[in-house]
């Protein structure tokens, strides 16, 4: 696959911080490339540098080749950008909304009108299109931001983080038609908060922390970098003080991560018993309700690699 959007070290300095530091970066073109990152990771500021919202301090963004930095608009007429706030006027319709955007793109006329019905059916809100969007439900509402994006038939879609704050049988709308979308050749990248979308949707992955990339890959082969890896879970009702620090002392204990009621154990296969664990538990007046070993996925990875959770 051809590389459509391609940044070469790309920087982004603020007064106090550098919130992109030196990322390089390659969007395919038809596919749906996730973009995982905890908050204050760079994802929002490396987009707004990708569609030109936001100057880089350094680097490259090229389009099939093209310095985009010098020639702007060649972006722009064919990019179409979902933000993670609701872009909507709450006192106009859904049809409105769409109406107004499309005039913004420079649609007008008989086209305008045509291309409003068809994201309207897109979206699945052709029959809610004439309430206004101030009673609309979360859901309803992602639904018309992302069909503001998709006016002007662009051939990338940013979308920075969709389905925050909806139900489930909305989120599962929006991640189906998205995958609508890229069967139909339209190129995406995608950043979320929840991981198991960016399991069900995209081809390829990059970890973002800290303003760098620091894991790319296919979720088989970011998998693979923790396959000499393993996961115990532990649950428990009573937690020793001094339970968390006897695990971290264990040989072969990678990482230990408490969570509530729970406890994740990153542990190098073979090494750490099921029976030493329950030992140190008892030694330690702990009271577990199970032990089990997980097969690594991509929260694994993302723990591993930046020491938290994807939502923390």
């Amino acid at each position: 696959m051809m590389e459509v959007l391609e940044g070469r070290g790309l920087v982004k300095r603020y007064p106090n911080t550098v919130a992109v530091d030196g990322v390089h970066f390659r969007l395919r073109k038809g596919e749906i490339l996730g973009l995982l990152g905890p908050n204050g990771a760079g994802k929002s500021t490396l987009i707004g540098m990708l569609s030109t919202l936001i100057p880089p301090s350094e680097g490259e963004i090229l389009l099939d080749g093209i310095d985009v930095l010098k020639n702007p608009n060649i972006i722009r007429n064919r990019l179409g950008v979902v933000p993670q706030e609701i872009a909507l006027y709450p006192d106009l319709t859904g049809e409105e909304n769409l109406l107004f955007f499309g005039r913004v793109y420079g649609l007008k006329g008989k086209a305008l009108r045509r291309r409003v019905e068809e994201v309207l059916e897109i979206i699945n809100l052709t029959d809610r299109a004439r309430e206004r969007v101030g009673r609309y439900s979360g859901g309803m509402k992602r639904r018309i931001n992302i069909g503001a994006a998709l006016l002007h038939r662009p051939e990338i879609l940013f979308m920075d983080e969709p389905t925050v704050g909806i139900d489930p049988q909305s989120r599962r709308l929006i991640l189906d038609t998205i995958k609508d979308l890229n069967r139909e050749g339209l190129t995406i990248l995608y950043t979320s908060h929840y991981m198991e979308e960016v399991d069900f949707l995209c081809d390829r992955i990059y970890i973002m922390d800290h303003g760098k990339i620091i894991a790319d890959g296919t979720k088989e082969e970011l998998i693979a970098r923790i396959s000499n890896e393993e996961t115990i879970e532990l649950d428990f009702e009573r937690n020793g003080k001094e339970f968390l620090p006897a695990l971290e002392g264990l040989p072969g204990v990678h990482a230990v991560h408490q969570r509530g009621a729970k406890i994740e154990i990153v542990v190098e296969k073979g090494m750490v018993s099921l029976g030493k664990i329950v030992h140190l538990a008892e030694n330690s007046k702990t009271s577990l309700l199970s032990v089990e070993v997980k097969k690594p996925t991509l929260e694994d990875l993302f723990l591993h690699l930046t020491g938290r959770g994807l939502r923390e």
